[in-house]
């Protein structure tokens, strides 16, 4: 009897344990989300609230806009992002920085599995619309070259030419690619962390039951404010895989969100094939790299070859994340490349 009051016992304590993980909210010491000053905010057809920053054009001659894909999924923009692009607008462009919805200053869908990259690309669609422009410049980061990438398949004549930083893989995704190495010549080294040991730290049971219920039954366990926090703590570890030693990582700010990466990327493996489209276009793509990126080298030479017209450049003393890397480096490349444009423009008037 006692051995059985004391087996009844212990699976009651279990019992409590689990009904604890599964039922109580946690809580996350993280960076709380703050607004910017100045935010502006799209109301879309497709039921999405952007919230965005612009930096009009410095030039009484003004050039073809330009607009950030933040990388994620649910990521969002940050302030140095911002600072280190600035400059930009001398050379005649305004900047378009938003938050793709479900992040950042964007509202959280009440449905999540109305994220997915289709929700993503047709938002994108209307926000260039939205700016007026007959054509745009794309610089996109990691997940924004993935959602660059999928636009121009289905918009080519839109895009005049596009900066792919920390490339993210071409949907849908070719997982051979994963095994690739990159010649010696080009110096790429790993980062001192990586994702994995991010991950491990990073998730624990009922962490792990949210993201299960969801990519399962495509609804919320638990409410927007404590996945996004858990986002928050997931990727400042996550971001030690950023920077080529995990000490000169960057702080992670608050404001991502959870269900819309999660539910984006279950959404991956929907996207149609489109490559032979890229691989007829005349566009100008610049690839950036940092030296000890964190991304599969594979999936950035997918990029060079699939682009006609694509230029490589590896950042120096960078990893995934290249301003807080190499931020000169960085920037000088972007400007040549935009110049370029510019110099072609005027030959050919």
């Amino acid at each position: 009897m006692k051995v059985r009051r004391l087996f009844f016992g212990m699976f009651g304590l279990m019992l409590l344990a689990l009904a604890g993980i599964l039922f109580i909210p946690r809580s996350y010491d993280v960076p709380v989300f703050i607004e910017r000053e100045g935010t502006q905010y799209w109301n879309l057809s497709t039921g999405s609230v952007i919230g965005y920053t612009q930096i009009a054009s410095k030039s009484i001659d003004p050039k073809t806009p330009i607009l950030y894909l933040h990388g994620g999924p649910g990521g969002r923009i940050s302030d140095a992002v911002i600072e280190a692009l600035a400059p930009l607008s001398e050379l005649g462009h305004s900047l378009y920085f938003y938050d793709q919805v479900g992040s950042g200053h964007s509202n959280r869908l009440q449905s999540i599995e109305d994220y997915s990259v289709e929700r993503h690309t047709q938002d994108l669609a209307e926000i260039i619309d939205k700016i007026g422009a007959k054509k745009v410049i794309l610089i996109g980061h990691s997940w924004g070259t993935m959602l660059a990438a999928h636009y121009v398949q289905q918009h080519p004549d839109k895009v005049e030419r596009m900066i792919l930083e920390g490339p993210g893989p071409i949907l849908p995704i070719n997982k051979s690619l994963v095994h690739a190495l990159p010649p010696d010549s080009l110096g790429l080294v790993n980062p001192e962390f990586t994702n994995e040991e991010g991950n491990r730290k990073a998730y624990n049971l009922r962490a792990r039951f949210i993201l299960k219920w969801a990519n399962r039954f495509h609804s919320k366990w638990a409410s927007d404010q404590e996945v996004d926090a858990f986002f928050t703590y997931l990727n400042g570890e996550l971001n030690k895989s950023t920077s080529c030693k995990s000490s000169e990582a960057a702080i992670y700010p608050g404001g991502s969100g959870y269900y819309a990466h999660i539910m984006t990327v279950q959404s991956f493996n929907e996207v149609e094939e489109g490559r032979e489209v890229l691989s007829k276009s005349s566009l100008p793509v610049l690839v950036l790299r940092g030296q000890c990126d964190n991304q599969k080298w594979g999936f950035t030479q997918e990029y060079i070859h699939l682009f006609p017209h694509s230029q490589l450049r590896i950042i120096e003393n960078a990893g995934h994340d290249l301003i807080a890397g190499n931020r000169e480096q960085y920037i000088q490349w972007m400007e040549d490349f935009l110049r370029e444009a510019q110099d072609s423009a005027s030959l050919s008037n």
